[in-house]
């Protein structure tokens, strides 16, 4: 079985770190963030994982390599230019588009949602399944009360579990390469069109680990995620 991680991004607001180191190899916890990934996947019986890379492309050859001391078959597609995600999956086209199935995710998240939930929507009228999480808030929520006007409570940066936000892990069918550009985000061209023609399908993981990567903020929340999930989680 076989995923694709989008490893190819500047990760411009975590600099200075990503100076000299690219994004998914920023670590959290002690692992790089795609070592955190590589264990996910191979839980879930992923043998082959495809790397989309392009910003110090060869710090990731010389960390991953063949994949061998993960226990991967690891190969690689290199974007000379930035694609968007819909290009940079188009451009692994030449890997996977005789696989019956595969996982796409972003490189900078870390999460442990089950994968079989997402393969097991798959079918000849969907050729796509996107996970789906409760919004973070990246903000504290005041409750007040609407009589008086007295404040309740204060809640740190709640879950809005009203709301559900992409969670950038996928499961496609192969069909998947008819719909993307040589250019653009996927978010803007293969899923709009894909969900009016009724072929996109979404699944909600309501409590899963889930942390996407971008900020130092977003660094340090997610040392805490993994901490609290390893205390809940001997």
């Amino acid at each position: 079985m076989k995923a694709l991680i989008l490893a190819g991004g500047f990760g411009k607001r975590l600099r200075p770190y990503t100076n000299e180191v690219p994004k998914p190899l920023i670590k959290v916890s002690g692992r790089p963030i795609l070592v955190h990934q590589i264990h996910w996947l191979t839980k879930f019986g992923v043998n082959e994982i495809v790397l989309a890379v392009s910003y110090l492309k060869e710090k990731i050859f010389d960390e991953i390599g063949s994949g061998r001391k993960y226990n991967v078959r690891v190969s690689y597609v290199i974007e000379e230019e930035p694609l968007g995600t819909a290009g940079a999956i188009k451009n692994a086209e030449c890997i996977l588009r005789n696989e019956e199935y595969f996982f796409v995710l972003n490189g900078d998240i870390i999460t442990n949602l089950n994968l079989n939930d997402l393969k097991s929507h798959l079918s000849d009228d969907i050729i796509g399944v996107l996970a789906l999480v409760p919004l973070p808030s990246p903000y504290g929520v005041i409750k007040v009360d609407d009589k008086t006007g007295k404040i309740l409570e204060f809640v740190e940066k709640p879950i809005l579990r009203d709301y559900w936000i992409n969670a950038g892990v996928y499961c496609f069918r192969s069909d998947i390469f008819d719909y993307l550009p040589e250019k653009g985000d996927i978010e803007k061209t293969a899923f709009p069109r894909l969900a009016q023609e009724g072929k996109l399908v979404g699944v909600k993981f309501g409590n899963v680990l889930w942390k996407a990567i971008d900020t130092h903020k977003d660094l340090e929340e997610a040392e805490r995620l993994i901490a609290k999930y390893i205390e809940m989680n001997p």
